[in-house]
């Protein structure tokens, strides 16, 4: 006896829905790794706009305590601030300051808190610029007198 027709269109169904399977599969594949790419991006804009500080300075007076000029950061940001050497790198007119020469109060700050910068470095008389530069590439210029 040979193959019916009926008996072909069975294994022509099943191969497209093999086939069908395949591709869905693929689909879903497709669909959730880009569906994970855009939550960690996600994640990490709001973790880049949850991140912003402020330096609050009388910028004509900057106190000093010792060796030490005194600047206050304010955590303006979303989230918890970690404030240390390495979080943060510190320019004075355009001239990077090493990381032994200033240190932060506090290790970190909550929102709306304020920690003190202490940095030990020599100042001419006149107009200077600070750039700080804090997690997540954040950063601010300060202009003060000595």
């Amino acid at each position: 006896m040979g193959f019916s027709l009926t008996g072909a269109h069975v294994i022509f169904f099943i191969a497209a829905v093999i086939l069908a399977g395949m591709v869905s599969g693929v689909f879903i594949a497709i669909t959730m790794n880009v569906t994970t790419s855009l939550q960690n991006r996600g994640d990490r804009v709001k973790d880049q706009l949850d991140t912003d500080f402020s330096v609050i300075n009388d910028p004509d007076i900057i106190p000093m305590t010792g060796v030490y000029y005194l600047f206050y950061l304010k955590n303006i940001g979303g989230a918890k601030l970690i404030t240390t050497n390495q979080t943060f790198q510190i320019f004075i007119d355009g001239e990077l300051i090493s990381s032994s020469l200033y240190y932060f109060e506090n290790t970190s700050i909550p929102t709306e808190g304020v920690t003190t910068l202490y940095l030990n470095t020599t100042l001419a008389s006149g107009d200077h610029t600070m750039h700080i530069i804090g997690p997540q590439a954040v950063d601010k210029d300060f202009l003060f007198m000595k």
